[in-house]
């Protein structure tokens, strides 16, 4: 069983940075893909960024250049580094941790942290 609680979420004017941080309890944290997802008001929920057990990381389109994702396997806790943010960036930003092993599929959520992105 893994539990994830995000953090660092808040308001912030266009063009300004936030870091969000998913501190996770449980074992096997490095062997997880450690997913950022966001939903907007009225939207679905849409993946925002991704890193493997491997260090690979994936950005969505919308986001390639501004956020970068990283993890520290040492403390148990991946990152959402948030920078030249815009209107649209505005969302409930969820955590989220999946692997599969032994034909199975381990797949567990954060309760979000709202970022909102206004003057």
């Amino acid at each position: 069983q893994v539990q994830l609680v995000e953090s660092g979420g808040g308001l912030v004017q266009p063009g300004g940075s936030l870091r969000l941080s998913c501190a996770a309890s449980g074992s096997g944290f490095s062997t997880y893909t450690m997913l950022w997802y966001r939903q907007a008001p009225g939207k679905q929920r849409g993946l925002v960024a991704t890193i493997g057990s491997g260090d690979s990381t994936d950005y969505a389109d919308s986001v390639k250049g501004r956020f970068t994702i990283s993890r520290d396997n040492d403390k148990n806790t991946v990152y959402l580094q948030m920078n030249s943010l815009k209107p649209e960036d505005t969302a409930v930003y969820y955590c989220n941790a999946w692997r599969r092993r032994n034909g199975f599929s381990d797949d567990y959520w954060g309760q979000g942290t709202q970022v909102t992105v206004s003057s």
